[in-house]
């Protein structure tokens, strides 16, 4: 398929798996084509977590030893790494949907925007690309499809497993690939709050939406009956708020579940049309049926 039509794949599947109710307008700052023809004939493609000069410097090696069209990188470069944090704004209508004020849950999801816009603002957002470009190598980027993928794929698995006690929790994500290959290289899931044999209850899933929203939101959650929290990863600032809100949290693993997200995306593109795919940079290619 072409570099533009993967493309516009990669953006239509995203949308398809968006949390929010309105998706007739949605893009995805933190998604791109960040260098290369569109009309790039793609068929081998080199997929990683994290793309960086060293990666691009492998894959022109890979090209000229057994051929490669394009590298597609999890986390996002150049202009979409600068921009990055809009894409945040996703994160009010998961806040609602937990039962936390739309006009509560907006403002403070605003403060914490811009405190990750200001911790972007001063990176050096081009290193990649600029490799990419000296090289002539195809380069893309596909963050918030990819954990849409995920994190719609964890809520639906706990809706339809129901786990009782937060040992359950864990027990299901282990049977995943992604995750079971992430236990063996002890990088699994695991409880970093709240005894195993603890009550579940509500459970809040936290794996889209750029990246960790408010450390002010775990308070609402617990006053809304959410008692357990699943995520890919958690700061310490945000560890210690969670902790004052007495949830249980399961950390699902961070790579493992960017892996999960991006099997579930190439799967679907894979549908269309087949792809000889290089892993690298910490993923894993596993194919599901779904």
């Amino acid at each position: 398929m072409k570099l533009s039509r993967l493309y516009n794949q990669v953006l239509k599947f995203g949308r398809d798996k968006d949390p929010r109710t309105k998706k007739s307008k949605i893009s995805y700052a933190d998604t791109a084509l960040l260098y290369g023809d569109p009309d790039t004939r793609v068929n081998k493609v080199m997929v990683g977590i994290d793309i960086d000069a060293a990666e691009i410097l492998l894959a022109d090696k890979i090209r000229k030893s057994q051929g490669l069209d394009l590298v597609i990188s999890h986390h996002p470069e150049g202009r979409a790494w600068a921009g990055f944090y809009k894409v945040m704004q996703l994160q009010v209508d998961m806040m609602v949907k937990a039962g936390i004020g739309r006009k509560e849950a907006q403002e403070m999801l605003d403060e914490r925007m811009q405190e990750v816009e200001r911790r972007v603002l001063p990176q050096n957002h081009m290193r990649t690309v600029d490799a990419a470009r000296i090289l002539d190598m195809p380069l893309m980027c596909a963050h918030t499809p990819a954990d849409n993928h995920v994190s719609d794929y964890i809520y639906k698995l706990l809706a339809r497993k129901k786990p009782k006690i937060v040992e359950d929790i864990l027990a299901i994500l282990k049977e995943i690939p992604e995750y079971k290959e992430a236990d063996r290289e002890l990088s699994g899931p695991r409880i970093i709050l709240g005894s195993p044999k603890r009550n579940v209850g509500k459970v809040f899933v936290e794996m889209t939406g750029g990246t960790e929203g408010s450390k002010e939101v775990y308070a609402n959650m617990h006053k809304r009956g959410i008692r357990t929290l699943v995520s890919m990863h958690l700061s310490e600032e945000h560890f210690k708020k969670v902790k004052d809100a007495n949830l249980n949290v399961v950390i699902a693993g961070h790579i493992s579940s960017d892996t999960l997200g991006l099997n579930l995306l190439l799967d679907r593109i894979e549908k269309e049309e087949p792809l000889e795919v290089i892993a690298c940079s910490g993923f894993r290619r596993f194919k599901h049926n779904l």
